[in-house]
């Protein structure tokens, strides 16, 4: 009656002794297979999940990267797999190590010749643009007189081709000049003073051509709207020579001002525009910040930029505390019609009646754009 037990205890003994002489036999094979191949890794395998997509991940000893598949970066199925793929970087520089992308730039001119590291004495700090005719050249030279050229870089928008006849100006053999037929300064400012190019200087001056600066100097300019924490701003305008707007214009017993009154009905809000958080387009400073956020603002078909004035303030906050005129250092609008002339007679209207119409068609186009734009984003946040 005993016997059959023993012999089963005996069974499952023996069965746990070849367990574990299976289970020491495989470990001492592992890690002879591991000494063996000291760098085996796995290379690459795709996971087609919901969670990564169609992103492939590469595990090595030391670390673990995303790669993005070659059909997708539009490489050769024969191109090199080990490529770096960095997501971080900007848009199309993915294929770069970070360490080498440079994102932004400047117009600081540079030497054909010498050491790099010592092409630069200074690194200008305003930015500095005007459109201009050649007709303009003694209006220019006047204007440029009143900024610290050391600290600054000239460019030179021409509407009119003509480019070289400036070098009669010594600061123009150091300027930049960019020249298309019959363009505004908006056209310019879009394609040329882009978010990376202006990302050295501190203040964007974007001005016309037909202003009078007895009354201004930079420097003192720039004291003040760093005083006042100015991230937008313009000269107070001359009262006696022809106002649009009062918020432009110029007070007598302040340096800066911020608000104003208008005529009754035109303000919904004191702190909207016209009465607060507006500066008009002939004469703007932007800090770099503000202007690179304009910058996304203003659409590629913008011409004239009637309206613009109005939507500046998106792009600062609070809009009427840093939106504002400087009364202490003003100028005078001349009023020349000088780009207007360039345009064509077209079904006898002369050419300035036909940019008036361009600008009012213009400013309806852009102010629907942006009510459209803000009903969709309002809806898509849930808030519309």
């Amino acid at each position: 009656m005993g016997t059959p037990l023993r012999r089963e205890s005996f069974k499952k003994s023996n069965d746990g002794a070849r367990l574990v002489v299976s289970t020491i036999m495989g470990v001492v094979f592992g890690f002879f297979v591991g000494i063996s191949f000291p760098s085996v890794s796995v290379n690459k395998f795709n996971l087609r999940s919901g969670l990564l997509s169609s992103r492939d991940l590469s595990i090595s000893d030391d670390h673990v990267s995303y790669k993005t598949p070659q059909h997708e970066l539009g490489l050769n199925s024969s191109s090199d797999s080990s490529k770096i793929y960095a997501a971080t970087n900007p848009r199309g520089a993915e294929l770069l190590p970070p360490d080498i992308v440079v994102a932004e730039t400047d117009l600081y001119l540079r030497r054909l010749w010498g050491e790099p590291s010592e092409d630069l004495k200074s690194h200008p700090k305003y930015l500095v643009t005007f459109t201009v005719g050649f007709n303009q050249r003694n209006n220019i030279d006047a204007a440029l007189k009143k900024f610290p050229l050391e600290e600054c870089t000239i460019v030179l928008f021409h509407y009119d081709g003509q480019t070289s006849e400036w070098n009669q100006f010594e600061w123009s053999k150091n300027a930049i000049h960019v020249s298309a037929l019959r363009q505004t300064k908006w056209w310019f400012a879009k394609r040329f003073l882009t978010p990376a190019v202006v990302a050295s200087y501190d203040y964007i001056f974007i001005w016309d051509e037909d202003l009078g600066v007895e009354h201004f100097n930079a420097v003192k300019y720039m004291q003040l709207v760093k005083k006042h924490g100015l991230e937008i701003s313009q000269p107070g305008l001359e009262p006696d020579k022809g106002l649009t707007w009062q918020m432009t214009k110029r007070r007598g017993d302040r340096e800066v001002h911020k608000e104003t009154e208008e005529k009754p009905g035109w303000c919904s809000d004191q702190h909207l525009p016209p009465c607060a958080a507006f500066v008009e387009i002939m004469a703007p400073v932007f800090s770099r910040e503000a202007w690179i956020c304009v910058w996304h603002m203003i659409q590629n078909d913008l011409v004239h930029g009637w309206g613009l004035d109005f939507a500046l303030r998106r792009c600062v906050e609070p809009a009427h505390e840093k939106i504002g005129v400087v009364d202490s250092q003003w100028i005078i609008h001349q009023k020349i019609p000088s780009l207007g002339q360039q345009g064509q007679t077209e079904n006898g209207k002369a050419p300035w009646e036909g940019v008036r119409e361009r600008c009012r068609s213009e400013w309806a186009e852009f102010r629907n754009r942006l009510e459209d734009a803000d009903r969709k984003y309002l809806r898509h946040v849930g808030r519309g």
